[in-house]
This record gives C-alpha cells, sequence and structure tokens, in this order.
C-alpha cells in the first residue's frame, strides 16, 4: 500500500519522469479505443508566430497535475476505455506544409484502421485537415463524411485566396476542402463562437455558401448557451461527429497562449466551452483536436497548457463513456 500511495504521488509530479499525455503508456493503437495523439506542426499558419509546434509537449507536461476522475459524467475514463499516448506524427520535412499534411493523413489512416479514435493536440490548424482527410469517410466514421463541432474565432473556410503565405492546405483553408474532397458534411456540421479577423464586410459568406450551421459570437449572446446546445443536439443528432477545437474561441484572458488573438470582443469562459463540448456527449464522437496553443506566450502558470488539457480531459470522458457502453 505504501509503494501504491507513493507511486500515485510521483505520477502527480509534472516535472518528473518521461512525459506522456496522462501518464498514459506510450504504445501503439492496435486494439485499443482511444489514441492520443501529438501534432507538432506550424507551418499551415504560415505566420512568424510558429512555435504552435511546442503544443503537444506542454500539454503532456501538464497533463500529469490534470484531473483523473470525472465527477459529473461519475466515470474514470482510464478505466471506462483503454487509451493511450502513441507519440507525435513525424515531420522530416517539417517547412514544407503539403508534405506534412499528407505526412498526418499518412499516419491517421494507420489510426482509423486499428478502431482506434484519435484525440490530438497540436499545432496550428491546418492539422485538422490532415487528420479528417483520413477519418472522413473511413472505419471509425462507418464511411460516411464526418460533422464538425467547431468552436474557432475564425471560419477556417478563406475561399477567397488560394494560399496563406504559400501553404496551400492551410489552418485557413480546411473547412473547404476537405467539404470539397466530400470528407466532411456542412449541412450537419456547427461552426460557434466566430469573432474574429474580419477584412471584409462578407468574411462569413464562404461558410454560409457551403451549408455550414453558423453561430458568431455576437449571435451566441444573444440566443444564449441553452439555445446552442439544443442546435448542436439537433444538427448533429445520429452523425458521426469530430470536435475540433481552436484555443482561440476563449476569450484571451483564459487563453492568453494562442496564434492570432481576438481581443476585440469577449470569447468563451471555459464554462461555456465546456458546455458546448457536452452538447454531444452521448454522441458518436469519432475523434478531436486541440490546436492554435503557442506555450512560449504562455504565462508562467502555463494556464492556456491547463485549459487545453482540460479540454482533452473532456474529449477524452465523452468517448471513453461512449465506447464503454453503446459504442
Amino acid at each position: 500500500m505504501a509503494q501504491e500511495h507513493d507511486k500515485s504521488m510521483m505520477e502527480n509530479l509534472y516535472w518528473w519522469g518521461i512525459p506522456t499525455f496522462f501518464r498514459c503508456e506510450n504504445t501503439g493503437p492496435a486494439g485499443k479505443d482511444i489514441a492520443l495523439v501529438g501534432v507538432p506542426h506550424s507551418t499551415g499558419n504560415g505566420t512568424t508566430e510558429r512555435d504552435q509546434h511546442l503544443g503537444p509537449r506542454a500539454v503532456r507536461n501538464v497533463s500529469a497535475v490534470a484531473r483523473r476522475a470525472h465527477m459529473e459524467f461519475g466515470i474514470v475514463p482510464w478505466e471506462k476505455a483503454s487509451v493511450i499516448d502513441v507519440g507525435d506524427v513525424p515531420f522530416p520535412r517539417a517547412n514544407d506544409n503539403e508534405h506534412c499534411i499528407e505526412q498526418i493523413t499518412e499516419f491517421y489512416n494507420g489510426i482509423d484502421e486499428s478502431g482506434a479514435r484519435p484525440v490530438s493536440v497540436g499545432g496550428d490548424h491546418s492539422i485538422t485537415g490532415g487528420i479528417v482527410q483520413a477519418l472522413g469517410c473511413g472505419r471509425i466514421a462507418g464511411g460516411e463524411p464526418v460533422c464538425f463541432l467547431h468552436l474557432d474565432a475564425h471560419t477556417d473556410v478563406f475561399t477567397k485566396v488560394d494560399h496563406f503565405l504559400g501553404a496551400e492546405k492551410s489552418a485557413a483553408h480546411w473547412g473547404a476542402y476537405l467539404a470539397d474532397q466530400g470528407k466532411v458534411d456542412p449541412t450537419h456540421s456547427m461552426q460557434i463562437g466566430l469573432r474574429g479577423h474580419p477584412r471584409t464586410l462578407d468574411w462569413l459568406q464562404p461558410s454560409y455558401d457551403y451549408g455550414y450551421n453558423v453561430v458568431t459570437m455576437k449571435e451566441f449572446r444573444q440566443r444564449g448557451l441553452d439555445d446552442v446546445i439544443s442546435q448542436i443536439k439537433t444538427v448533429l443528432n445520429g452523425k458521426p461527429v469530430y470536435i475540433t477545437f481552436d484555443l482561440d474561441c476563449l476569450d484571451p484572458t483564459i487563453a492568453p497562449a494562442v496564434s492570432n488573438l481576438e481581443a476585440g470582443e469577449k470569447g468563451f469562459d471555459i464554462d461555456e466551452a465546456v458546455g458546448l463540448l457536452r452538447a454531444v456527449r452521448g454522441m458518436n464522437i469519432i475523434g478531436g483536436d486541440i490546436v492554435c496553443m503557442m506555450p512560449t506566450k504562455d504565462s508562467p502558470n502555463q494556464i492556456t497548457a491547463l485549459t487545453a488539457s482540460a479540454i482533452m480531459f473532456e474529449m477524452i470522458s465523452m468517448i471513453a463513456e461512449y465506447v464503454g457502453t453503446d459504442g
């Protein structure tokens, strides 16, 4: 008993041992329910703020101190499902965005074939394109296009430009090209919290043209959390759901270490964001990602990394609850 107690204490020390997500075993996805993945890619954003590739290491570091039991759900996800850390997607040509996106797709093809549902930490938001190129119409999705629960300050459906500073499958384009490929169904997808970086009055039009269900931050404030949750449940009901969570949807006071900060309008507080995520509890969540963290800009207490780990825990818990019962 004393030895077990000491081991438990040590596993809560973020500075001790070899970091993995939530201290999970580092192994392959075969025979597992949930695969935690690092995607240290940052050339899809095309800006000088490229240290988003440090995000996975930062979350692995602090996740040692993160919660392990979900009190609201009444489950311990690690007991409900088999969860492992499969490591990072390798990027031997890290400055070549298009090559990296294909590397991501190849890596996730293997995860999809294994049947493990991936929960990933980026990396900039271009990683979602690479991931869903593999998961859309794949094994876990039952051959169907995926449907997004997309929380973000930006649409990432910027069809009016053909590249972003040289990156074609960029952080600004995945919402469009995945729809063009038939990997995602926009008409049963939600984009929520959009508030940022408009350069033209019609900046939301591409999302409307593709058929995405858009809820701007202004609309969210007018309608309220419960009404938007009701819409999520209606739009995504019965569909294979993929959650993509850009940390810039949160207010900068909560998540200061993100790229493309949007400080001109209040973002979500953490309770609102978690409430929106839990709208898909009990649904067929085939995977999710958390993107756009910039650890070199985080506060000394690593609040953004801690927040990212909390969001990751919510995704893990919902998937574990599903595969442990109805999956």
